[in-house]
């Protein structure tokens, strides 16, 4: 069983995988004032399913930021050689969600002590990362990260970078919505599951009323 789960606990390219394609809908109300937020957190399948779950987020999606080519493909981010992180765009209403909010979550859901690194998932394409879109966002960031080092939340440095954002790059398909569509496979049930639940309970009040 050992055997079985270790090769489940990295991120990689499925195989023989159905592509479903997805609308990838505006949900966006006429007039609506919104703002974004994009983080990496390593491999965004295991985080994606918990933004989502955010009171005032409209809009999750996975992709690529950071690098130097354009229009990456998943295979080419994964080399390590492009520059990218996988991360997370993320829009929503700051009317009912702040970005200190949603940075508290970003800490929570991820070791952001680990350099290039989360779990067995190990290059810069997994860098624990802030793109900043104003500087309102970058000192929010930078005071949180101190904040965090002096308090001793963590028994090693946090090594989270702190880039500008340029442009972000959806994933290919598949990778979206990606732990609802799949969650009978073995890395949805071992590894982001147990994440989600856990995010579920400490952030229970921050949750979409269903």
């Amino acid at each position: 069983m050992l055997s079985l789960v270790s090769g489940l606990i990295s991120c990689a390219e499925p195989g023989n995988k159905t592509v479903k394609i997805k609308s990838m809908e505006n949900n966006i109300q006429p007039g609506q004032k919104t703002d974004t937020a994009t983080f990496g957190t390593g491999c965004f399948w295991c985080t994606e399913a918990i933004f989502q779950q955010v009171e005032g987020v409209i809009k999750v999606s996975s992709g690529y930021s950071g690098g130097y080519s354009e229009n990456p493909t998943y295979k080419e981010v994964c080399t390590g050689t492009t520059g990218h992180a996988e991360c997370l765009n993320i829009v929503y209403d700051p009317a009912k969600v702040s970005f200190d909010e949603l940075l508290e979550m970003f800490w929570q859901v991820h070791d952001p002590t680990t350099l290039n690194r989360q779990g067995a998932d190990v290059g810069t394409q997994y860098r624990s990362v802030v793109f900043f879109h104003n500087e309102e966002q970058k000192a929010n960031v930078e005071k949180y990260k101190a904040e965090l080092d002096k308090s001793g939340a963590w028994d090693n440095p946090v090594v989270t970078t702190l880039e500008p954002f340029t442009k972000f790059y959806a994933a290919e398909d598949y990778h979206q919505n990606y732990y609802n569509d799949n969650k009978g496979e073995g890395y949805c049930q071992f590894v982001i599951r147990p994440k989600v639940e856990k995010f579920e309970k400490v952030f229970k009040s921050k949750l979409k009323k269903h």
